[in-house]
């Protein structure tokens, strides 16, 4: 019979055209390249889009950021108009607003629409006496849309009067529901654009876009320069209603996509071309594809011979088995062995009938998916029944005889006798069970280490319940423990374990270590040191959970301070209630009685406006004794991190008139990455205290000198120096920061300001000194928390 009958008639057809076989693979492969190439695509241009969207986000932030700036600015410069609709201060509070938000061009006020207040005038003058109603129809509409709408509304881009392109916040302001005027901030385009990021996001990729419909024509009119792809390029939006701005990124027409595409997919083409042309080549010599599968057949059969012998003098039970009946046809003497019956009554039975209830089902399981083609043979643990009635574990490594996709006929299966090492596991597996159980009921983390290295060999579950860590990462690095114990507690606590472990004491004793969500956990850590023939072989200990214990012992010590300075609060202003309104009672009562007894009426008024006088200083005084009650009894001050520079910087610029008037040569050495965690209100108070009195009691024969510099001591230290006229600390350093003591005649002295700097320190958990020596100068130490 020649090799071309042997083949089946689907095989002769493609061994007869391996070229239609070779073409047919080359377009199924390019189909799929195709395909795979098209959604390699789609994701680059989705990931393109996601991008834009987040570019666009990013540009959000910034704009309603500065928006929201503009807006307390705006609603700030409205403040300063009294009652009378009059503006107040409106030069020095626009300067500040301007230093502190340099996005900011000018601002104006604008009563009944006629600009009339402008800072900085200097380049502004054209808009002065502009009627923003008056101007032009668009001007004029969204002026009128601010005022409808009663809130701040930025009006533009328009040419500015001044010169260049601009965008206009205008608030509306209404007095007793009256409408008197806007209150407005003015941003230059290209700063506004600049502190919206844009500038920053453009590369060669995205170019932004920034329109607006135009209220009289209603047509959309554009600000930045037109992408000359613009309507045809993919790109992503969003709407500013502040201002009705619509912002486009879309991708630049330079950026090519498919350029990423192209390239692999050449390639993949090619590679499809030559494995068309290796089917062409494989299909092309089936004869001797053919003769190869009857050499290796030829050396089956030879093998056949081999495996009988092997067969039937295996050291492990070995059967075939029909697949259909599940009967036995070839059974060698060690599975008899194992079984405990003959070859004979064994043929009179079936694998099934031997088989353990509880396993069967399994067994079978696998059985059909090997008859069914799912899988090709399989390994299995489970028991037979012994002739005797035992129960016996084995391990099966069962092999179908017949063909891949042909009909089932028998299997051959390898028995392994594994009964006494599943005996021995479930016993260990039992006995490991007991002992874990044991140990994690125990509230703690019981573990074993090296003496040596303090590598952990065993760290119990909970672990986990109390420092996060679960036993594989525990055991995961040599150095785990030492790698997470809290930084000031590692060193010594290392070093203790060694000392005690090298003497061979057991040791009791207590450290923190960092958990896995950051938190710290104090451990009071109890280790006994096993030791054998006189050398530690092992370190045994259990680490038990103290933080509450901690926490309640420095609540307990925090409590009993705390009471004991209010006490001392308490007593202190006791004092300073009795003494001062005493004092102030009695001048009242005293005035009164005059008043009773004088007969002329011009004693009598005198009297009164004396009486006035006093009942003023009793008010000041009662306001002063409520600012330092609200301080004292305070216990929820806000806290945050504050940038110490930018404080001091800005007390400065309060006192901008001052220093200049004075000539005060200020040496600020606090850098700029200092930051403190403190109430801002607080710290503009203590900072504004303390400079004014440097600058107020400069010293009258040489020009002051103030000097700020910070340094760590126990923790960090503000330092304010300078050379003014000092006080003498022997005399009036205890009365120092006492209220309405004051050391130097200056009648503008109330003794307040140290008083409450000292009450705000000291609730923050700081404290404050004084070194100070007459006619040279006084030098002030603010410790922070």
């Amino acid at each position: 019979m020649s090799i071309e009958k042997k083949l089946s008639s689907t095989t002769s057809i493609l061994f007869r055209r391996p070229k239609v076989v070779g073409i047919i693979v080359f377009l199924l492969l390019t189909a799929i390249i195709l395909f795979v190439a098209n959604q390699r695509y789609r994701l680059v241009m989705e990931d393109k889009r996601l991008e834009m969207s987040r570019i666009l986000s990013t540009v959000k932030q910034n704009v309603d950021q500065s928006l929201k700036n503009s807006y307390t600015a705006a609603l700030t410069l409205g403040l300063t108009i009294n009652g009378n609709g009059v503006p107040k201060n409106f030069d020095t509070v626009a300067s500040q607003l301007l230093n502190s938000n340099r996005t900011l061009s000018s601002v104006q006020l604008v009563p009944n629409g006629i600009i009339k207040y402008i800072y900085p005038l200097k380049g502004n003058e054209p808009a002065l006496n502009m009627d923003v109603f008056r101007h032009s129809k668009s001007i004029s509409i969204e002026a009128q849309k601010a005022v409808e709408s009663r809130k701040m509304y930025f009006a533009g881009p328009i040419a500015l009067q001044q010169g260049g392109m601009g965008i206009v916040g205008r608030m509306p302001l209404f007095f007793d529901n009256k409408f008197w005027g806007f209150s407005a901030v003015v941003i230059k385009l290209d700063v506004f654009l600049k502190q919206a990021g844009v500038h920053e996001q453009m590369n060669n990729r995205f170019q932004f876009q920034l329109s607006k419909v135009n209220p009289v024509s209603g047509k959309e009119e554009f600000f930045l320069p037109i992408h000359p792809g613009f309507s045809k390029s993919a790109y992503e939006t969003i709407d500013f209603p502040d201002g009705d701005w619509k912002l486009y990124v879309m991708v630049a027409t330079a950026y090519k996509p498919y350029l990423k595409i192209i390239f692999p997919a050449i390639f993949s083409v090619l590679l499809a071309a030559l494995t068309g042309f290796l089917v062409y080549l494989v299909f092309k010599k089936p004869a001797e594809l053919q003769l190869l599968v009857h050499h290796q057949a030829s050396r089956l059969i030879e093998n056949e011979v081999k495996f009988k012998t092997i067969f039937d003098q295996a050291a492990i039970g070995i059967m075939e088995i029909d697949s259909n009946t599940g009967t036995f046809l070839r059974i060698n003497s060690k599975l008899c062995k194992i079984l405990g019956y003959t070859e004979e009554e064994l043929r009179q039975t079936t694998f099934q009938a031997l088989t353990h209830p509880d396993d069967l089902k399994e067994d079978l399981r696998y059985f059909q998916q090997m008859r069914a083609g799912l899988i090709r043979e399989f390994e299995l643990l489970k028991r037979y029944y012994r002739k005797d009635g035992q129960v016996v574990w084995v391990n099966l490594m069962i092999t179908p005889l017949w063909k891949a996709g042909a009909e089932p006929t028998t299997h051959i299966t390898v028995v392994e006798d594994v009964t006494g090492r599943i005996e021995a596991e479930q016993i260990a597996e039992e006995y490991q069970h007991r002992l874990e159980s044991l140990i994690n009921t125990i509230d703690g983390i019981v573990w074993e280490a090296d003496p040596v290295t303090f590598d952990f060999n065993f760290i119990s579950k909970k672990s986990e319940d109390i420092l996060g860590y679960t036993a594989e990462e525990w055991l995961s690095s040599p150095t785990f423990w030492a790698d997470h114990v809290h930084p000031e507690d590692r060193d010594w606590a290392v070093k203790y374990c060694i000392t005690c472990t090298r003497k061979m004491e057991q040791h009791d004793f207590e450290y923190r270590m960092i958990a896995k969500g950051g938190d710290v956990v104090w451990l009071r850590d109890i280790v006994n040191v096993i030791v054998e023939e006189g050398k530690a072989v092992l370190l045994r200990g259990i680490m038990i959970d103290i933080t509450k214990n901690k926490q309640a012992e420095r609540d307990l010590n925090h409590s009993f301070d705390l009471v004991n300075e209010q006490n001392k609060r308490l007593l202190n202003f006791s004092y300073i209630v009795s003494h001062n309104l005493r004092s102030h009672s009695s001048n009242i009562q005293s005035i009164a009685s005059l008043i009773e007894t004088t007969d002329a009426e011009e004693e009598r008024t005198e009297m009164i406006q004396l009486l006035k006088k006093v009942s003023d200083a009793l008010n000041e005084t009662l306001l002063n004794l409520n600012e330092v009650v609200n301080i004292q009894t305070n216990i929820n001050i806000i806290v945050e991190p504050l940038n110490l520079k930018r404080y001091i910087d800005k007390t400065l610029n309060i006192l901008h008139d001052q220093i200049v008037l004075k000539q005060v040569t200020v040496i600020n050495k606090v850098t700029e990455d200092i930051v403190v965690n403190y109430n801002p209100a607080y710290l503009e108070s203590i900072l504004l205290n303390f400079i004014f009195n440097a600058i107020r009691y400069s010293h009258d024969d040489r020009l002051p000198v103030i000097e700020l510099s910070c340094r760590h001591e126990d923790r960090l230290v503000l330092q304010i120096s300078d050379n003014g006229i000092g006080l003498n600390l022997e005399k009036h350093g205890d009365e120092l920061f006492g209220m309405y003591k004051t050391f130097n005649g200056n009648p503008d002295s109330r003794g307040v300001g140290l008083f409450i700097s000292k009450n705000q320190i000291d609730a923050m958990g700081g404290r404050v000194t004084v070194e100070s020596e007459v006619g040279v100068g006084t030098t002030f130490k603010i410790y922070f928390r």
